[in-house]
């Protein structure tokens, strides 16, 4: 019994045996790009199941629940095969064949439970064959048709080698037209020879998809590679146009804190100090986030060049800003707040555009200073109301982007305004610098230790000494 049945045992733990490993493979690398190989894995182990439960030998030697478990197993993989073949095609598809395949994926995954439950309450697993085998066909020359035509090969799948996959359907179309036609014509094929030869085929099959799986995702991994280094380099452009030290002003102490949520950003800071007495901040938030809004706020430093002769005037650095910008804006918004200090005449002059408001710590108060406009990109020509600004020694003035107070805790629950106070509270007495580190801390524990940061923070903090 061993003896005859050796080629199916032998097949049925190698394809097993693929199938883990087209599984671990996935596991390992748990990328979208991968997910073929779990369909492929699927599709192989199954296969190598199916040899197995239908093996008298092995079945002899398995425990009784398997046995009386095997029939059932063996129905619902017989059936259910077809369906696990489609979704692993279905990744290289493309337009209205991938339409077809998940129609002809659905149908045979009715005629699957339905089979299943036939065999359930009747014992009989053939009821629904001849169905079963009409789709597989059809599926099987459609798809041997595409891949092996070139024109539609590269209309409807995502292929970067087509031969290697042609060459396999085709061997196992051959051998499948084969075998049918051997039995429509009552040829007798040896018993061994014919599970050879449908081993083989499939086999044959298996790998070639499986080459071009590998070749799909070496391929995602070159392309990824390739994205990660570009974001390197727009990273390190980015960082070489924010400023590379807070300007020393007399009478003044600042701090500066850039946290972007990814390689680049959408957030944007500047100073225009005039003079070593007087100085000029700006804190902008693009709409959005990574390469298109980073891109946006590469534009709001070139655009700064244009507003420095005024920068004693919050009013002309805004208007003079939305006017070059909104031209290059598409469907994007910025917010911005300016702030202009010159302790020598205790004074400071805020402006904002649709910005989350200037904080002024004083005498064991926090107030909260709006002078907001429109947005950057809403009209060419806003008015950008000013707000005069007294100052006293021991002030403290914090700009910000909403990436400090949007943060949720696991409970959804945001940072806040009020937190976002009750941390400058606290840490009233601590230089700038320690105030920012403290802020993002808390900001950090804030959020869920499993949640990424979920925006672009910058954080002023600016004491008058």
């Amino acid at each position: 019994m061993l003896r005859d049945q050796l080629a199916d045992i032998i097949s049925g733990a190698v394809f097993l045996f693929i199938g883990l490993a087209a599984w671990s493979i996935a596991a390992i690398r748990r990328r979208s790009g991968v997910r073929i190989f779990v369909w492929l894995g699927i599709w192989s182990a199954m296969y190598g199941a199916m040899q197995l439960s239908e093996s008298p030998a092995v079945l002899a030697a398995s425990p009784r629940w398997l046995q009386i478990s095997a029939p059932y197993a063996n129905t619902s993989m017989t059936y259910l095969i077809v369906v696990v073949a489609l979704l692993s095609f279905l990744e290289l598809s493309l337009g209205r064949l991938r339409l077809l395949i998940q129609a002809a994926a659905s149908v045979g995954l009715v005629i699957a439970i339905a089979a299943i439950g036939f065999f359930v309450f009747t014992g009989s697993n053939g009821n629904l064959m001849p169905y079963h085998h009409l789709l597989a066909t059809c599926m099987l020359l459609v798809l041997t048709t595409v891949v092996a035509v070139p024109g539609l090969s590269r209309k409807y799948l995502v292929l970067p080698d087509r031969g290697v996959l042609a060459i396999g359907m085709l061997v196992f179309a051959i051998e499948a037209l084969f075998a049918n036609l051997a039995h429509l014509l009552s040829f007798e094929i040896p018993h061994i020879l014919g599970h050879i030869l449908d081993h083989l085929g499939f086999a044959i099959l298996l790998f070639a998809f499986g080459y071009v799986a590998l070749q799909l995702v070496f391929a995602s991994e070159r392309r990824l590679l390739s994205v990660e280094n570009e974001l390197a380099i727009a990273r390190e452009i980015q960082t070489s146009i924010l400023p590379r030290c807070v300007p020393e002003i007399s009478n003044l102490s600042i701090s500066a804190a850039y946290c972007p949520m990814t390689a680049v950003a959408g957030d944007f800071y500047e100073f225009i100090p005039v003079d070593q007495k007087r100085v000029g901040v700006l804190v902008a938030d693009v709409s959005g986030h990574g390469v298109p809004a980073a891109l946006i706020a590469s534009m709001i430093k070139v655009a700064m060049q244009s507003v420095i002769p005024c920068a004693h005037d919050p009013r002309a650095v805004l208007s003079g800003l939305n006017h070059v910008l909104s031209a290059q804006l598409r469907r994007q918004f910025i917010s911005v707040a300016y702030l202009w200090i010159d302790p020598e005449n205790c004074k400071a002059l805020y402006s904002a555009a649709g910005h989350p408001p200037l904080l002024r710590w004083r005498e064991g108060k926090l107030e909260r200073i709006e002078s907001n406009g429109l947005l950057f990109g809403v009209l060419p020509d806003p008015d950008y109301p000013v707000c005069d600004l007294p100052i006293h020694s021991g002030d403290r003035f914090l700009l910000y982007t909403d990436g400090v107070i949007e943060p949720e805790n696991a409970s959804g629950d945001s940072f806040g305004d009020r937190k976002l106070e009750q941390v400058v509270r606290n840490n009233a007495s601590r230089p700038p610098s320690e105030l920012s580190d403290q802020l993002l801390s808390e900001i950090r524990l804030w959020q869920p230790a499993s949640l990424a940061q979920q925006d672009d923070i910058t954080l002023i903090v600016i004491d008058v000494v």
